[in-house]
């Protein structure tokens, strides 16, 4: 099919998508279990388990003492569109009450369950409990509206993991491509990752759709430059440097070009979701704290999670010395500009960018490859990570204001 076909196939390309009571479409039906501390950890994971089903997902916060952080992405998670029912499990001493987790569940019109280990009377009696719990509420999925999608209508994420010389020349490329399709049809496209645009704050600024989107852009750049600085920790490693990359700032050029050409709309905090449809920026570095709570990346499934509490259907990560992770929540397609990765990791890899380096394929037919294969994942195709059951998750201690942008209060006080 050439270029052309490709386009029209795209805009016309329909799925079925799960209707929710608060509006939104998923392009999963999962039930939700979720651990609000360390302590039940173990007997959620165990409900997840003996339930047996495959859409039945765990993910959790270990921390015990309060973080308002981990219970905004919390929140966002259990409301997320792929998410049609929540089970919240705690010990009963913990400051993450799984009540309220329940009960936001509920108001955004999700079946939901919760309890206390404490209160049922231990380990073997909340594993029962939980998994009876489980399947009243896939039964109550059973019924879920079916809905119209279109290109139009998914919230893609994108972030980096193990870069390589080709993520930059080609794995991001092909996800850039995509994006400038995706927003050009009125989809949503997120980015992350402000710790890997080092030396390009002028370019991102110029990108602003308007001045408000500007000075965000601008505050949070020189905010994650500050906190990098302050924990003496740039977001480049070992791998990076024998995968070909030699500085932070080369690395950083690469991973900007998976944003694409689209304005930039804003810039939204973990936990939040895009206004409206176009390129954003997901800013995931700690705001400034006493108690210098986070790290700017202390891993890629970290991002992938903060990307999916940002409404993400699906999210990509781009690998150009391979990744085998997968990620909760949202299906996760791995893409590397490395073909000898692809096959050499054929089990884990989703999508092979390598052959715009050859020139056996243009940029633009690489955007329009790597779309198709976001609809037919959107339409129910399991991703690699999917069909081998990585399911990762990572909810860490973190401080962020909630205002995208803000002017620190140190600042505002000189």
């Amino acid at each position: 099919m050439n270029k052309e076909g490709m386009q029209m196939a795209l805009e016309e390309a329909v799925w079925q998508g799960y209707g929710r009571g608060d509006g939104s479409v998923g392009i999963r039906n999962k039930v939700l279990v979720v651990y609000t501390v360390e302590c039940a950890h173990f007997v959620a994971e165990q409900i997840v388990r003996q339930s047996g089903d495959s859409e039945t997902e765990l993910i959790g916060f270990s921390g015990c003492t309060d973080n308002q952080y981990a219970v905004r992405l919390l929140l966002a998670l259990v409301r997320h569109p792929n998410v049609g029912a929540v089970l919240a499990v705690g010990l009963g001493c913990e400051y993450t009450q799984p009540q309220r987790l329940a009960e936001a569940a509920q108001q955004s019109g999700r079946p939901a369950r919760w309890f206390f280990i404490q209160d049922m009377g231990g380990t073997a009696a909340s594993i029962a409990h939980g998994v009876d719990c489980v399947r009243w509420l896939r039964a109550q999925l059973q019924d879920t509206p079916r809905i119209p999608m279109r290109l139009r209508d998914l919230v893609v994420g994108a972030e980096c993991g193990g870069s390589d010389y080709t993520s930059g020349l080609a794995g991001n490329v092909a996800v850039g491509r995509f994006y400038d399709v995706l927003t050009a049809q009125g989809g949503t496209a997120v980015f992350e990752e402000i710790v890997e645009a080092v030396g390009l704050r002028g370019l991102l600024a110029e990108r602003a759709a308007n001045e408000q989107a500007r000075q965000e852009i601008t505050r949070t750049y020189d905010k994650a430059m500050a906190y990098c600085q302050s924990v003496r920790q740039y977001s480049i490693s070992p791998g990076n440097f024998m995968g070909g990359l030699s500085t932070i700032e080369e690395k950083s050029m690469g991973a900007v070009v998976k944003s694409g050409t689209a304005p930039i709309q804003g810039v939204i905090k973990v936990g939040q979701r895009p206004s409206h449809g176009g390129l954003w920026l997901l800013d995931t570095t700690p705001d400034p704290h006493w108690m210098q709570f986070g790290i700017t990346n202390p891993n890629d499934n970290e991002g992938l999670m903060a990307l999916a509490a940002a409404g993400c259907h699906v999210t990509i990560l781009v690998t150009g010395r391979g990744n085998v992770v997968g990620s909760a929540v949202a299906p996760v397609i791995k893409v590397t500009g490395n073909s000898r990765t692809f096959h050499r990791l054929q089990d884990d890899m989703d999508f092979d960018a390598g052959p715009v380096l050859t020139g056996a394929e243009t940029p633009a037919a690489l955007g329009l490859r790597l779309a198709d294969t976001v609809l037919a994942v959107a339409g129910g195709r399991p991703t690699r990570a999917e069909v081998l059951g990585h399911r990762e998750y990572c909810i860490p201690y973190k401080y962020q204001d909630k205002t995208a942008g803000a002017i620190p209060r140190c600042e505002q006080e000189r």
